[in-house]
């Protein structure tokens, strides 16, 4: 009897000992993880999470996680994700509510969106704006001009790159809430893009770029973490100053979200380790990430505060056309704006001093946060044709500083009136201008603004412009937009019809609260 135990027990030894070693691709204890590249900085605290919790996380890094496409895909490749872990899934709540409602999501650690600037970049913006905290505003009229040259992860591929654009256009809206259509407007970022010297489909390339290029940028907009890390890890000359700008950032949350309903046990030891105070320690020291426990204490530069949060859109069709605007980092050409300008005699006096006003705030004269946004930029073609009766005079030219914008102003100040108003006439000149831009460079985006305040009583009639306008080839009917603004006494239904044949729409420059500066700012050159 007692041999016949003694052989049971070795056999259930040996047959526990054999299980345990043999291993089994369905571990228990393993968490198969989609993540985000942003992620790889925390691989050395995972020993440790396995160690205290039996809950191995097995880590698939995908440069596009953040995008939500590889997220969405997840859900369908038969159960290989168990998790993701990424920066932020604010595109893939958006993109893909159906798959995302119901999953369980955990912040696990903070980072905002905020801007490095090398030494020479940070002492041209205090120059312009001392004693004051920079604003993305600030950014962007020194991109415009050329003072900052910024490198940003593509907003297409990568959760920095897309936090970094919504926060910009956010900012430039000025509603204080979340972006709605109405508010993306391409004039607002034209500038402000006009300064990205480089991207990268990643922020781990982003940075590498950066430091590998450095006359290349001055400036580099990232998550607050990856502007720590660099400036302490001696890959930099001098270090950057970091700046929070004051009206707002994009937070991103690190979420660790749930894919799998079975494996929530393993699921909720993994966020109950990382949420607890130690570990949130070991995050922000490791990662330079802000603890997202506010009984932690923030320590060195993450002690500064954050300043206001800026909201996420909350629909797909405004994200989309944020990103369709601002377009492919790597192929961009600087588009051009043929402005047609009444000169007729009716314009003498205060409306033509108003007129010059509004070019003069376009060309930097205008300090307030749209006029940042909406100014004239580098590399932007400018062409104003002045009619009467007829074509007065046009002038072309290319924004490389302020040589450039005295020439402008020059032009829009000529005297010269004319006798009679040609509006169609004038209209036709000017698709005769952009059809020759659109054959010449098929991929720089043309527009056409038209500024009148009187009625057309020579030259062509409208329906004349309009059988020219059909003649006009399909590419150059289908690029080119006219934007009407109609001041004084214009004929406003002539000018809305003119627009909605022509793809554009009109702006009302003597509706309450408008001026022409503000009518240019909303429409100028806009698809």
């Amino acid at each position: 009897m007692r041999g016949r135990l003694g052989a049971l027990t070795l056999c259930l030894t040996l047959a526990m000992t054999t299980a345990a070693c043999s291993g089994d691709d369905e571990d228990p204890t393993t968490l198969r993880v989609l993540a985000g590249p942003d992620l790889a900085v925390l691989e050395p605290l995972l020993d440790e999470l396995r160690s205290e919790t039996g809950v191995e996380l097995e880590m698939d890094y995908q440069a596009d996680a953040d995008t939500g496409e590889a997220l969405a895909a997840a859900g369908k490749d038969g159960g290989r994700h168990e998790a993701a872990w990424l920066s932020t899934d604010r595109s893939f709540q958006l993109r893909h509510k159906d798959a995302a409602r119901g999953l369980l999501r955990t912040p696990t650690m903070l980072s905002p969106v905020v801007v490095g600037l090398r030494p020479d970049a940070a002492r041209a913006l205090h120059a312009k704006s001392p004693g004051d905290e920079l604003s993305w505003a600030d950014l962007a009229d020194a991109a415009a001009t050329g003072t900052v040259r910024f490198g940003m992860a593509d907003p297409r591929q990568t959760g920095t790159g897309l936090a970094a654009l919504v926060g910009v256009a956010t900012a430039a809206a000025g509603t204080g809430g979340a972006l709605r259509e109405a508010d993306v407007s391409c004039d607002r970022l034209r500038g402000f893009r006009s300064g990205q010297r480089i991207t990268a489909a990643s922020t781990r390339d982003l940075l590498d770029d950066f430091t590998d290029r450095p006359g290349t940028a001055n400036a580099l907009i990232t998550y607050e973490s990856d502007l720590l890390a660099l400036n302490s890890g001696g890959r930099l000359k001098e270090k950057l100053e970091i700046v929070r700008p004051k009206d707002g950032t994009v937070l991103a949350d690190f979420p660790l979200l749930l894919l799998d309903p079975d494996r929530r046990a393993a699921y909720d030891k993994v966020v109950a380790w990382l949420r607890q105070d130690s570990v949130q320690r070991k995050i922000m020291r490791t990662a330079q990430r802000r603890p997202v426990n506010p009984s932690v204490a923030r320590e060195g530069p993450l002690r500064a505060p954050l300043g206001n949060a800026l909201f996420f859109p909350d629909r797909p069709d405004v994200l989309e056309r944020l990103l369709d605007d601002y377009g492919d980092p790597r192929r961009r050409v600087a588009d051009q704006v043929v402005f047609l300008l009444d000169f007729s005699g009716s314009m003498r006096g205060a409306r033509m001093a108003e007129l010059r006003k509004a070019f003069a705030d376009l060309s930097g004269a205008d300090a307030s946060a749209t006029g940042a946004f909406a100014r004239f930029y580098q590399g932007e073609r400018l062409t104003v044709v002045r009619f009467g009766g007829h074509v007065l005079e046009e002038r072309t030219v290319t924004v490389r500083g302020r040589r450039d914008l005295r020439t402008l102003a020059d032009v829009v100040a000529r005297g010269g009136y004319g006798d009679a108003t040609a509006v169609w006439t004038a209209l036709d000149h000017g698709y005769r201008t952009a059809s020759a831009a659109v054959a010449a460079e098929p991929e720089r985006s043309v527009s056409i603004v038209l500024m009148t305040d009187g009625e057309n009583n020579a030259g062509i009639a409208y329906e004349e412009f309009v059988r020219r306008y059909e003649a006009r080839s399909a590419g150059t009917r289908t690029a080119v937009h006219t934007y009407p603004v109609h001041f004084g006494e214009a004929d406003a239904v002539a000018l809305r019809r003119a627009a909605a044949r022509t793809g554009g729409r009109m702006v009302d420059a003597d509706a309450r609260g408008s001026s022409l500066s503000e009518a240019f700012k909303e429409i100028r050159g806009c698809r």
